[in-house]
């Protein structure tokens, strides 16, 4: 059998024997799209859930900001964004729009990036923002969250008359899902904001993992921090293994991204099979940039591997690691060590960018993990606990060296969309 594990703009690629491999999980695939991107958008934009259409939305508003994702993500903006600009001002053609590019604690968006994702026109003909968390000037406090960390957003998000967003949904390892608040919270909040809303116990919690929102707390305080910050229409998407649109859905915060929710679990989920060694990746390009990102795949792995499997990791790190703190974090000493640095913080001390750190840590304490990656140096991934590996191939050796030969093999090719459950 031949394993395809997404990787950069490419694939890794190795050949297994039939009777090794126990199940190759991934979401269901529903065929070729039976209508283009564009017009599945077009349809949500004009059937909003629980809203007025956004022409009527944007009738008589003045200042419209209009939250859009970050370089690590795959949202379709060559798409979607042109519709949603047309739409706002088919409400008013005199609207000043800014177009506020949601980083959380992300590095910047670069010009060229900015081009790759949304297009040369709309870069140089619209008014673009990008929100930096550690700017504390540019934050506006709205008072506090139901878990008492304080709210602080983007003033060009706090203070405009009409707040869009665009992204799209998938699972996600402790918000449950992407997509809908989490555009405001973390995409455009101060570092403060998002060091409390990741702080170590809320990540800690059970119910802070894929696939769940009831009772999670992580997303009660996004979802509250979008109703603060007056978030009134989104637009949503979900996408398949090609990134390719395969539904959308617009209107009211919380009622469209419920929708978009109940369809991506249906296309996310698959049995949960476990095997000696589990072999995954974290989606290709943009998702699997840098190291930081990856804990959402290692994370699902992990749910497949028993109490002690070997984990296979494949990701191009074409940024590197992807943040100093991460970085930092990752190399405080064994993944014991680590979790007990981090559970002794409390919220207002938050070291930024621990939480993938944290997540990282939880699955290293039970897992060996073998990391596939031209992006970082083996050095560094033997003092962040990992085995570095050259190849897939290599990798699986040096697995069997650790189970055995005759391993039993689980393949998650795309870690970030599948949603592993049991019966």
């Amino acid at each position: 059998m031949k394993i395809s594990i997404p990787y950069g703009s490419g694939l890794l690629e190795c050949d297994v024997e039939d009777s090794l491999v126990t199940a190759v999980l991934a979401p269901a695939e529903f065929g070729e799209p039976e209508r283009s991107g564009e017009a599945l958008v077009l349809d949500a934009l004009a059937h909003p859930v629980g809203s007025p259409p956004l022409r009527e939305r944007a009738n008589g508003k003045r200042r419209v900001t209009l939250i859009t994702s970050d370089h690590t993500r795959a949202v379709p903006s060559r798409i979607t964004l042109p519709l949603l600009l047309g739409e706002i001002r088919a409400g008013n053609p005199d609207a000043e729009i800014t177009i506020l590019i949601a980083t959380g604690l992300h590095r910047a968006t670069t010009r060229e990036e900015q081009i790759a994702m949304f297009g040369e026109q709309i870069v140089s003909r619209e008014r673009i923002a990008v929100s930096d968390a550690k700017d504390a000037s540019a934050f506006v406090d709205l008072g506090p969250l139901p878990s008492g960390a304080p709210c602080e957003v983007h003033s060009l998000a706090a203070n405009c008359d009409l707040l869009v967003s665009e992204g799209f949904i998938e699972p996600h390892f402790f918000a449950g899902y992407s997509g809908g608040r989490k555009s405001v919270l973390p995409g455009v909040c101060s570092e403060r904001t998002i060091n409390h809303n990741h702080a170590y116990a809320n990540i800690a919690q059970e119910r802070a993992a894929s696939g769940i929102l009831d009772g999670n707390p992580v997303h009660a305080d996004m979802c509250a921090a979008a109703r603060k910050a007056k978030l009134a229409f989104i637009l949503n998407v979900t996408l398949d293994g090609k990134k390719r649109v395969t539904a959308a859905f617009a209107g009211d915060p919380e009622q469209a991204h419920a929708q978009g929710v109940r369809f991506a679990e249906m296309r996310a989920r698959c049995d949960l099979v476990t095997g000696d060694i589990v072999l995954t990746g974290n989606g290709g390009f943009p998702l699997d940039q840098n190291l930081y990102q990856t804990a959402k795949a290692a994370s699902t792995a992990a749910l497949c591997a028993g109490k002690s499997g070997v984990i296979i990791l494949c990701a191009a790190c074409e940024d590197g690691v992807g943040g100093e703190h991460f970085e930092h974090v990752m190399t405080l000493g064994t993944p014991e060590e680590i979790l007990a640095i981090l559970a002794a913080r409390p919220p207002e001390q938050t070291i930024p960018e621990q939480w993938n750190a944290q997540i990282y840590e939880r699955v290293l304490k039970d897992h060996p993990l073998i990391l596939v990656s031209g992006g970082v140096d083996p050095v560094l991934v033997r003092r962040m606990n990992m085995l570095p590996a050259r190849s897939l191939s290599e990798a699986l050796a040096l697995a069997r060296k650790i189970c055995g030969e005759r391993a039993r093999i689980v393949a998650i090719p795309d870690g970030v969309a599948a949603l592993p459950t049991g019966s």
